[in-house]
């Protein structure tokens, strides 16, 4: 029962899975942050770990409470949960018939454009029109949509890419029964999500899930919804995750060009290695990482600021 790396995340595999029964599989959160597909950064934010696990906890009880199937076994205090455990597929379309796997694809859904977005991005490089998002020309920062958007991308490449519907269902191998589930499964967890973060006054700006497709064919979500690390959270128009990260090393010229040292083929041993953050950032990251888990879990745990004294804490910071 080796640690596998994981992202953020260590899973350790208890039970492997089978062409015909689900394994068991252990995730610790971990400290870590990652941003621009590079891999774990740097630093660790304290009690990161240990925050995200427990919305993650509270998302899938609060999912599973409101009709959504979850992977999610149980909760093992302070930063672990266990959960059922899918096979990862190899590469290239998946026959209809397989069973208990994990869906090479991600859906994303939108309800507004916050700044950070990779629609502006899309936008601006001509790789996605106004006409697609069901506006009349193009959003500007913050703007909200009408109706949620619901996107798909793969999930097992080096640097993941959007795709459209019809290749989305052929690499993750569904009949049309199962991939609308996994849409509409999508749009419920959204729903839930977004009114419980209306709740707290926070923002539910976009977000992506997983699925996994249990032995009996059924389409059952997986890996950690709804947590800062899938999701982009905002109160009064602050991020409260790691985008407030990833725009530091963009304004301060320090992003590191994972798809173009892909494309130029360049070993990850020879990858630049990232810039540590400014030690000021991280007591400030692990109050608001805190401060969001209590708020949108009710517990409190460390006697964290409230979040409208964490928000204002990165703001000063980020105006320095």
């Amino acid at each position: 029962m080796m640690p596998v790396l994981h992202s953020t995340k260590n899973l350790e595999i208890i039970e492997p899975p089978t062409a015909t029964r689900e394994g068991v599989g252990v995730f610790e959160y971990t400290d870590n942050y990652t941003v621009f597909h590079y891999g774990r950064m740097p630093d660790l934010i304290p009690g990161k770990g240990e925050a995200i696990c427990r919305m993650a906890v509270f998302n899938f009880t609060m999912l599973e409470a409101a009709g959504v199937p979850t992977h999610f076994r149980r909760f093992i205090a302070p930063n672990r949960i266990e959960f059922d455990l899918a096979r990862v597929p190899d590469a290239g379309p998946l026959a209809l018939d397989a069973g208990n796997y994990l869906v090479p694809v991600q859906l994303l859904f939108r309800n507004e454009l916050p700044q950070g977005s990779s629609v502006h991005r899309r936008l601006a490089a001509g790789a996605l029109t106004p006409a697609a998002l069901g506006l009349r020309g193009i959003p500007a920062i913050g703007e909200k949509l009408r109706h949620p958007l619901i996107e798909y991308a793969t999930m097992l490449e080096d640097v993941n890419r959007f795709i459209g519907g019809p290749e989305a269902q052929r690499l993750a191998g569904l009949s049309d029964e199962q991939f609308q589930a996994m849409r509409d499964t999508t749009v419920k967890v959204n729903e839930v999500l977004t009114g419980h973060a209306r709740e707290l006054g926070l923002s539910h700006s976009d977000g992506k899930v997983e699925f996994l497709v249990s032995s009996d064919a059924g389409i059952v979500l997986a890996d950690s919804p709804g947590t800062p690390d899938e999701s982009r959270l905002l109160f009064n128009g602050v991020h409260c995750g790691k985008q407030v990260l990833r725009n530091w090393y963009v304004d301060n010229g320090l992003e590191v060009p994972v798809s173009k040292l892909i494309a130029e083929g360049l070993p990850r041993s020879r990858w630049p290695q990232p810039a540590p953050l400014p030690p000021e950032f991280l007591p400030v990251m692990s109050d608001l990482y805190r401060s969001l888990s209590e708020t949108w879990t009710g517990e409190r745990l460390w006697n964290a600021p409230d979040l409208p004294a964490a928000t204002q804490a990165v703001t000063r910071l980020i105006s320095q």
